[in-house]
């Protein structure tokens, strides 16, 4: 286990075949801070150079793989504001610019390019995934190969019921669970069990949670047994496929509809906060119901007592 990363674990298995990071801030669930972000891909880059590296395995500590995006946590509070604990990514790529062209370039950078980025890995890499993997946690989850999931995985993006946004910045929304239930899911904030995630092909495997990370790693050495060569091809052929199809153009296009959405809230507000707030119509994200599995044949679930 690498010790140089603070919110993350990087690890090699196999005389190097395999890595695995595992995004290590248990107690906020995951939740991507900057500085998470950055020693994410850090590791993802770390795992391209090595040629000894075949598969790079993303999963993370704890209940849940990632709560979305950090909302407020004091070391993400930290890592914003100017002082000691301030990250030094907050003064480049337009972090010392204003309004609308601040917010756009900083998040172009860390939560848009980055994870494309990570899409197109040179290397196969398989999301380990448990819990209710929440908004910007399907980002990352997304940006994997192949999709692993223990059998009490949720899957659940609530930015549009709770932040009153379009989805997050790299929406794959549409390609991942179809046109139609990504309007459903996106206007109603309900959950898509595991089961029905592996029906439309989004996931791989179902495993026991408690036998996740083994099945996870054996899996992966099935995978590293192909040739690099072989792997390679097979990846940028179904990337190259998607991305013929539209998937590219979609996330840059949605993603200015994303800073759209952001810009709309922060002129409407004296307090400038680019989100929707409670008087705009949405639940409060700090106290918001429990989110709800999507029915087939009630409207609404019931909310357990």
């Amino acid at each position: 286990m690498s010790e140089e990363y603070r919110f993350i674990t990087y690890e090699t298995h196999d005389d190097g075949a395999i890595a695995r990071i595992l995004l290590n801030r248990p107690k906020t669930r995951n939740a991507q801070s900057r500085g998470l972000l950055v020693e994410l891909d850090d590791a993802f880059m770390r795992a391209e150079a090595d040629d000894q590296v075949r598969v790079v395995i993303l999963g993370g500590v704890g209940p849940l793989f990632s709560s979305g995006h950090d909302m407020g946590s004091s070391e993400s509070r930290a890592e914003l504001t100017p002082g000691p604990d301030q990250h030094p990514t907050v003064g480049i790529n337009g972090g010392t610019r204003t309004g609308a062209e601040k917010r756009m370039l900083q998040e172009w950078h860390y939560f848009f390019n980055n994870t494309r980025r990570w899409r197109d890995l040179r290397k196969i890499t398989i999301a380990q995934v448990q819990g209710t993997v929440f908004a910007a946690g399907l980002m990352l989850m997304w940006a994997c190969d192949l999709i692993v999931a223990a059998d009490d995985t949720l899957f659940a993006d609530v930015v549009g019921t709770r932040l009153g946004m379009c989805g997050v910045e790299y929406f794959a929304h549409p390609f991942e669970f179809g046109p139609r239930k990504t309007k459903e899911l996106m206007l109603t904030g309900d959950s898509l069990d595991v089961h029905e995630a592996h029906s439309l092909g989004m996931v791989s495997k179902v495993f026991a949670r408690a036998d996740l990370e083994e099945k996870t790693l054996e899996f992966a050495r099935r995978i590293a047994q192909r040739p690099t060569m072989t792997a390679l091809l097979i990846k940028e052929s179904v990337n190259q496929c998607v991305d013929n199809m539209g998937f590219y153009n979609a996330l840059n296009a949605c993603f200015t509809l994303h800073e759209l959405n952001h810009s709309h809230w922060a002129e409407i507000h004296e307090s400038k906060w680019p989100i929707a707030e409670v008087e705009d119509g949405v639940a409060d994200w700090r106290t918001a119901p429990p989110v709800l599995p999507a029915l087939k044949d009630q409207p609404e679930a019931p909310i357990p007592s």
